[in-house]
């Protein structure tokens, strides 16, 4: 879907409002869901990652960080501020972090990222049936959720846990400070792990578990219901905001759905960016969910069901510093050119744990089969192929809740960036790719819809533009196809001896 100008952006407009965990943005969308060139305040944030496996940071920063975005980008919309009808957001899923009675922090606020609740996870493992919590909860048990988090917290920080009058996500927190109104969207809470996804309310028998009262949880409200006025020092701040819903923030991952027009079961999304995911769309309760897969909610009528990797883009950020190699330099267009699994190299991606379908964090990177000859661009290459394969793992189970004759919508800036990489996924998984702009920013034109259709400008999710017209298909070779599935075994096998007690999760067979 292409950009528009300001002149020639379509009344009425929506600030769509894209915090994810590497930077914050502002962006405008007009009634047809095209962001408005130029109307883009970004603002870059680094998370503190601990020795101890840690990644946090502190919520009030973001929030001022999420302060000036907003400022921003109404300075660039000048006068057509009068135009704009809503304002909507995605966050990113799974963070949590202690308030007190006051609404201050109590905690740091913990990202999906943090491990250290990993033993944790071992306890609940055994005093719980995973199996029935993935059916219950739609969540795994691990580290990225807030049960093995949330009892961390209690273990460790006694004192601060026995302050927290209520634990919330970074969505809940900003609405807290703007609105005076902490209720979490159903699509938020769904990326806890303490949401019974198909009652769409806390998750008594988890609470029970983790002896939590549901009174130090949000109140639960679905994504069309808009949130309380803004506080009277915003709505003095912002007068072009102060009369016009602010709906509550959706999960990102929800919203990259919704973005690239993958909201019903005949197209599925791919994400590619710092980390990696495949998602897709369903109504009704009878979906069987498959194993080391997770559910979690849009709205009250829609579920999204996929996995999440938690390497994609930062595995080659990170062989790109240690070979001190550029992404759009030349050993990556070498490596582009390397045949289908030609560099004699098997390569375990876990530099940050993994997430589906494996859920361990005690997974760690591994390089089988250097060389004298191995060269950057085989490492980098083997690397993009490594991705792939996780990414085929997952899709091996998504396929049992999509259509049989489906598409997949790529999107991410890792993977737009390449399209070396956009083959290899392609010839893996068996499936053509369709792609977006390179520019597309997924999550923010999802927010923004949400909140066209809430507010009854658009008539559907569906019914929004869709974003991939007129963009390149990549499709996929069964040759390579054939020589990926040889490479995806040898990389099972070479998991499955180095980490023989990973999870029973990805026990089940492969599709064929």
């Amino acid at each position: 879907m292409p950009s528009v100008s300001l002149t020639s952006a379509e009344a009425p407009l929506v600030l769509a409002l894209d915090l994810g965990t590497s930077s914050f943005r502002a962006i405008t969308y007009d009634a047809r869901a095209r962001a408005i060139m130029g109307s883009e305040e970004q603002i870059p944030h680094t998370p503190r990652a601990t020795p101890d496996g840690g990644v946090e940071t502190d919520a009030a920063d973001l929030f001022d960080l999420l302060i000036r975005c907003i400022d921003g980008a109404l300075h660039r919309l000048g006068h057509r501020e009068d135009d704009l009808v809503a304002v909507s957001a995605s966050c990113f899923w799974h963070s949590l972090m202690g308030v007190g009675t006051d609404g201050e922090p109590t905690t740091p606020l913990l990202l999906w990222a943090d491990t250290r609740s990993g033993p944790m996870v071992r306890q609940l493992r055994r005093e719980l049936d995973p199996r029935e919590v993935q059916i219950r909860t739609g969540c795994l048990l691990h580290s990225s959720y807030w049960p093995a988090k949330i009892r961390w917290l209690k273990e460790t920080s006694p004192e601060a846990f026995s302050r927290s009058d209520r634990f919330l996500s970074f969505a809940e927190y900003a609405a807290s400070r703007l609105h005076g109104d902490p209720r979490a969207s159903l699509s938020m809470a769904s990326g806890t792990g303490l949401l019974a996804v198909q009652e769409c309310s806390w998750d008594q028998p988890m609470l029970e578990t983790l002896d939590l009262s549901a009174d130090r949880l949000p109140e639960l409200t679905d994504i069309d219901v808009p949130l309380a006025p803004l506080r009277p020092r915003y709505a003095e701040r912002w007068p072009a905001l102060a009369g016009v819903p602010w709906y509550p923030a959706a999960g990102d991952g929800a919203c990259a759905n919704v973005g690239s027009g993958a909201v019903q079961p005949g197209r599925m999304a791919l994400t590619l960016g710092t980390s990696g995911a495949m998602r897709i769309v369903r109504t009704g309760n009878d979906i069987p969910i498959p194993p080391g897969i997770w559910a979690y909610r849009l709205d009250s009528e829609h579920y999204v069901i996929g996995g999440a990797l938690s390497n994609g883009g930062n595995l080659l950020a990170w062989l790109g510093y240690m070979l001190n190699v550029e992404f759009d330099g030349d050993a990556m267009d070498d490596a582009g050119r390397i045949e289908p699994d030609g560099h004699g190299l098997t390569l375990l991606p876990f530099i940050a744990g993994e997430r589906a379908p494996a859920w361990n964090d005690e997974m760690s990177g591994v390089v089988a089969g250097l060389k004298l000859a191995t060269r950057p661009e085989h490492l980098i290459r083997a690397g993009m192929e490594a991705v792939a394969y996780r990414f085929a793992r997952v899709y091996d189970r998504l396929c049992s809740v999509a259509e049989e004759d489906h598409q997949i919508v790529a999107n991410g800036g890792a993977i737009l960036r390449s399209p070396a990489w956009l083959r290899i996924v392609a010839d893996t998984l068996g499936h053509d790719l369709q792609t977006l702009p390179t520019d597309a920013e997924v999550s923010g034109r999802g927010a923004a819809i949400i909140a066209l259709v809430a507010s009854g400008h658009v008539a559907s999710f569906t019914a929004a533009p869709d974003a991939s017209e007129n963009q390149p298909t990549y499709r996929w070779h069964p040759a390579s196809h054939e020589r990926y599935r040889a490479a995806r075994e040898r990389q099972r096998h070479l998991e499955s001896l180095l980490f023989p007690d990973g999870s029973a999760w990805d026990q089940e067979p492969e599709a064929p």
